[in-house]
């Protein structure tokens, strides 16, 4: 089985609250991309996974994310992964959680198993539950709350990240701005201009403090805000990766190429929103 795990972006991500135990709440619209990494699932008389693509040094082959996964659905079954990584790791745009969401749903379809219980897999991450829904989604609470959005439309988006780790956990310590309400909405934007108009009335909370950890993130947002045919530049869920909006594809495409001429030590792809989800088939 070879499967697709999708970047996910946060749109807008507001922290709404937090929780006795110190967790916060927050009201975000997810989506994903039609980049991410991949893998191949095979049946094996044991459990193990390979590694490959750019970021797989990054990972750990014992601890990772996937077989966290398999170990969760399999009761102790064999499967043989191969994880290619073409994401960056702790980067805000839940790599590792598609790849478990992937995980998850291949091994379900392969042995058989009922559909994975999203509140056992938020033991995983908190994106876990946004990653198995089958679509773009308005996420609540730690992330196991989870809400279909109206469809969003066809959008392009460049990703640019500083090729150096952001850990969510340090983020949200150094959150401390006022919570903010949910921004929901109930009808489709018509296009992508009208999406980002709706974005542009909100806001990554996250962003200050991420900035406090990591202050390229301010360079990367305002070369994404100056690239012709952004409608719109945002950091992603805790950081680091950025995203720009764009209404046309040879736009994002062009503007990546200048932005990694220009600073070739990012990590830069133009890539589009997905119809679907975080999971899907590889031809």
């Amino acid at each position: 089985m070879h499967l697709a795990a999708r970047a996910k972006i946060n749109l807008y991500l507001h922290v709404t609250g937090r929780r006795p135990d110190g967790y916060h709440l927050i009201d975000s619209l997810v989506c994903f991309t039609e980049l991410g990494d991949q893998l191949r699932l095979a049946p094996a008389d044991d459990l193990s996974l390979s590694l490959e693509g750019p970021f797989a040094q990054a990972l750990g082959s014992t601890d990772n994310l996937a077989l966290k996964a398999a170990r969760l659905v399999g009761n102790a079954r064999g499967v043989a992964i191969h994880l290619v990584k073409n994401l960056p790791v702790a980067a805000g745009i839940g790599g590792g959680s598609a790849d478990a969401a992937a995980t998850l749903l291949g091994l379900t379809q392969l042995w058989s198993l009922p559909s994975p219980d999203p509140g056992r897999a938020l033991a995983l991450g908190a994106d876990l539950p946004a990653c198995l829904a089958p679509g773009p989604s308005f996420v609540g609470g730690i992330g196991e709350e989870i809400a279909p959005c109206p469809a969003l439309p066809r959008a392009y988006l460049l990703l640019v990240n500083p090729r150096r780790p952001l850990p969510t956990v340090e983020v949200f310590r150094r959150y401390s701005r006022p919570f903010r309400e949910p921004a929901r909405w109930q009808d489709a934007p018509a296009d992508a201009p009208a999406l980002a108009q709706r974005l542009a009335e909100r806001s990554n909370d996250l962003t200050d403090a991420a900035l406090d950890l990591l202050p390229d993130i301010a360079e990367i947002l305002q070369a994404l805000a100056e690239a012709p045919g952004c409608l719109i530049a945002r950091m992603s869920g805790s950081g680091a990766t950025c995203f720009g909006l764009f209404a046309d594809p040879k736009a994002a495409a062009m503007a990546a190429a200048a932005l990694q001429v220009g600073a070739p030590h990012w990590w830069v792809r133009a890539t589009a929103i997905a119809r679907g989800g975080a999971v899907a088939p590889v031809n």
